[in-house]
């Protein structure tokens, strides 16, 4: 059972009511990341996010933890390119209390001067710790050879020169723009009922009032850049980029398909290809990313430096093989059914649902509605999957980014 309730203020309330399990999560979720800062701002909703824990009025750092953890309770929190989410998961009996917490550090986080300036250390660290995780690192430069250095080209943590140099100010400055009640949505999912969490948001977010919101919009002008980063690494990691289509297109599901058939498992063509049989990488895979102007279709692999020409021709003899043939008949029932269980399997998790149904009022406005999804993905044909797989992997619009301890020759070409 699923309910909505929408406050004057502009606050959105889901609560997804799951029979037979003994645990809540909880979620406030926020509108704001990434791809919604100036240049200046790069980094600060990550930023943010990380104050948000270090003390509120009545309690510190360390005593929020310490009750997180007497309850028995699991906190934590993300950034993304678009939202950024605080969350819980307690039992059913501390649903209450852990709510209260999490209320607590969401809207009345006090920013000690001395734990933010400790936290400007750790989140540097953090930045190193991505320099030094070529994987990751290598997909934040598709990201700015595809998006450019704005929007969804960011990698959300920002420039450690930004982060060193954010004020209270600032942090203040940011939230009155983007931490209105307009742009938050607060989910549940589990072992709660449609009163309880409506109470419960209503006694702690009741007199949130509306702030001084500032809508930003992405622009998006596509790059389709080159860009090597060479280090003194042992692999050389290769990421490409082509254009995919927006979130709010129909064909969503039918683009999933096809590159569930091309990366997305270990039945796909470029594990079978790059790694089974010609053992050029260990991990090869492929994914897709959506948003409300434009989408992004990746693949990824990690390769010796001796076989990176070859891993760079195979893959791309994939997904010409993609283009000019489409898939098999077999590969698409396989992904379908994929694409299904995958439904079925987080319809089961609580952390899951509350992320569906949060996210999706974010970005929609609306209720995730399951069957009407499970019905989207069955009336889906063979002949559908066919067209879209002959839209992708449009060479001309195609970004790449490597890093490794050398430039590979086709970053010439």
């Amino acid at each position: 059972m699923v309910n909505e309730k929408r406050y004057e203020n502009g606050l959105r309330l889901v609560v997804k009511q799951m029979q037979g399990l003994m645990s809540v999560t909880m979620g406030i979720l926020v509108g704001t990341g990434g791809a919604s800062e100036t240049d200046a701002e790069d980094g600060i909703s990550h930023f943010i996010e990380h104050m948000q824990f270090k003390g509120t009025k009545t309690r510190n750092s360390f005593e929020i933890s310490d009750a997180f953890d007497r309850l028995g309770a699991q906190v934590n929190a993300f950034t993304g390119k678009e939202h950024t989410c605080y969350y819980a998961k307690s039992t059913m009996d501390h649903t209450a209390a852990c709510f209260e917490l999490l209320a607590d550090l969401f809207l009345n986080a006090t920013y000690p001067e001395d734990e933010m300036e400790r936290e400007k250390g750790v989140i540097c660290e953090e930045i190193s710790m991505n320099e030094d995780t070529p994987e990751d690192l290598c997909l934040d430069v598709l990201a700015n050879a595809y998006f450019g250095k704005e929007n969804y080209g960011r990698n959300i943590l920002g420039p450690a020169s930004n982060v060193k140099g954010f004020t209270l100010d600032d942090v203040r400055r940011y939230k009155k723009a983007r931490y209105c009640p307009e742009n938050i949505v607060i989910s549940f999912a589990g072992a709660i009922d449609f009163t309880t969490a409506q109470a419960l948001v209503e006694s702690h977010f009741g007199n949130l009032e509306k702030g001084c919101f500032e809508a930003r919009k992405a622009n998006v002008q596509l790059q389709h850049q080159k860009v090597a980063r060479v280090k003194p690494i042992e692999q050389v990691h290769i990421a490409l980029a082509y254009p995919a289509i927006s979130r709010n297109d129909s064909r969503m599901d039918l683009f999933k398909a096809v590159n569930s058939v091309i990366g997305g498992s270990m039945s796909s063509r470029l594990f079978q290809e790059v790694r089974e049989q010609r053992g050029l990488a260990y991990s090869v895979y492929s994914y897709l990313s959506f948003y409300p102007e434009c989408g992004l279709q990746g693949i990824y692999a990690g390769v010796n430096p001796a076989n990176q020409d070859q891993a760079y021709e195979a893959i791309l003899d994939v997904l010409k093989n993609v283009k000019e043939k489409g898939i098999t008949k077999d590969e698409f029932l396989r992904s379908r059914e994929q694409m299904k269980a995958s439904l079925f399997f987080g319809n089961e998790s609580t952390n899951s649902q509350m992320l569906l149904y949060g996210v999706r009022m974010l970005n929609h406005n609306d209720l995730f509605d399951f069957e009407k999804k499970l019905s989207e993905i069955n009336s889906m044909t063979y002949e559908m999957a066919q067209e879209a797989a002959r839209e992708m992997f449009d060479e001309r619009y195609m970004a790449i980014s490597t890093v490794g301890n050398n430039k590979p020759s086709f970053m010439n070409e």
